[in-house]
């Protein structure tokens, strides 16, 4: 499994159109109320500056982050593990905890997404969009 950006939306559908789970910053700003936050009318797919997981690495993903990625706020106001298939929101503050996560327990191919977590620090917080 690999954490993959891309420098332009061409250059992702080429690699393999949409199947992906997104890692989109937050841009709203801080104060914005969580129904604004995790509504489908506010959140737009596909963003430059945005990590991707391809598709057919969802499985490994989920067994490997779904305990360091747990209390997402979903769309539905309700929170809980990362939902594949929808919105999760992580606030500014849960974004800190999660790369103390990841840096604790140092799970495979980690990197990546700890560079682009430390990128969040200057957002909202994060989301992880479902395929």
């Amino acid at each position: 499994m690999r954490f993959i950006s891309f420098s332009s939306q061409n250059e992702r559908r080429k690699f393999g159109g949409s199947d992906f789970i997104e890692f989109q910053y937050c841009k709203l700003k801080q104060g914005a109320e969580i129904k604004e936050i995790v509504s489908v009318e506010t959140v737009e797919h596909w963003k430059d500056d945005s990590l991707y997981v391809f598709g057919d690495d969802m499985d490994e993903f989920f067994a490997v982050y779904s305990e360091i990625l747990s209390k997402g706020t979903y769309n539905n106001g309700g929170f809980g593990t990362v939902d594949l298939l929808g919105i999760n929101y992580y606030s500014s503050e849960q974004t800190v905890l999660i790369i103390e996560k990841i840096k604790k327990e140092n799970p495979k191919d980690c990197m990546e997404l700890l560079r682009w977590l430390e990128g969040a620090g200057k957002y909202n917080g994060f989301y992880i969009l479902g395929v």
